[in-house]
């Protein structure tokens, strides 16, 4: 198989690409519009075909990549059905899956930092989003973000996957890569031994900044990455 997992500094942002190396098919993970081109020099030099864009939610700290992947390469965007992105060719839900070559992609409904959060298990891994980080989690205080929600998707879906699972994060702000399902459940501080009550207060109060890019990001993003003409 391949896989690449590339980094944008501004947002911290990751980008995943998945290939079956039999068929050159591959997907691309919440790519972000200023690095596009790499992606098509991967695709390029692995000799594969982009069949579908997965965005896992409507990103308010970037602006997706998706719409203008489609445009160079004809392949389809991919996003949940409750995440207000009428522009997706592909509206999935839980449990639905995505064709990779002989392979497939899993969808796991993961909703709480947005109602349409989504990631996506392949292998044995899983494509987080911005719902389980490495040692946190999504922000739930804005885009109808929902902390007992988002408790519920963490630990009744998320934490049931084997212990050995890697975990692969939207983002992460301390220079790591990949942590893994049984590690954020003994370590990560959002959920470890704590009750929902408890979490739903912690995200209650902490008191972040909004990001930079929201007011320009989230409408572009529910357009999949067409910014709006003045």
């Amino acid at each position: 198989m391949v896989f690449r997992q590339l980094f944008d500094s501004e947002s911290s942002t990751f980008t995943y690409i998945l290939g079956d190396p039999t068929w050159h098919e591959a997907i691309v993970i919440d790519p972000v519009l200023e690095h596009i081109q790499p992606i098509i020099e991967i695709l390029k030099s692995e000799s594969m075909r982009l069949t579908h864009i997965l965005d896992t939610h409507v990103h308010a700290d970037h602006v997706t990549g998706a719409g203008a992947l489609r445009t160079q390469t004809g392949a389809q965007v991919v996003m949940s059905r409750e995440a207000g992105a009428p522009c997706a060719n592909i509206l999935v839900d839980d449990e639905d899956f995505i064709v990779l070559g002989d392979d497939v992609i899993r969808v796991i409904r993961t909703p709480g930092h947005t109602p349409g959060c989504t990631s996506y298990r392949w292998h044995d891994r899983v494509f987080t989003g911005d719902a389980l980080l490495i040692g946190g989690c999504g922000r739930t205080d804005f885009q109808g973000g929902d902390a007992g929600i988002l408790y519920q998707s963490i630990t009744q879906k998320l934490f049931t996957l084997p212990d050995e699972t890697l975990v692969y994060p939207g983002h992460d702000y301390k220079g790591r890569q990949v942590s893994c399902i049984g590690e954020e459940k003994r370590m990560n501080p959002r959920f470890a031994d704590k009750s929902e009550s408890e979490f739903i207060q912690l995200m209650a109060n902490l008191n972040l900044a909004e990001p930079k890019k929201i007011h320009v990001a989230v409408p572009a993003n529910q357009r999949c990455g067409t910014l709006a003409v003045a």
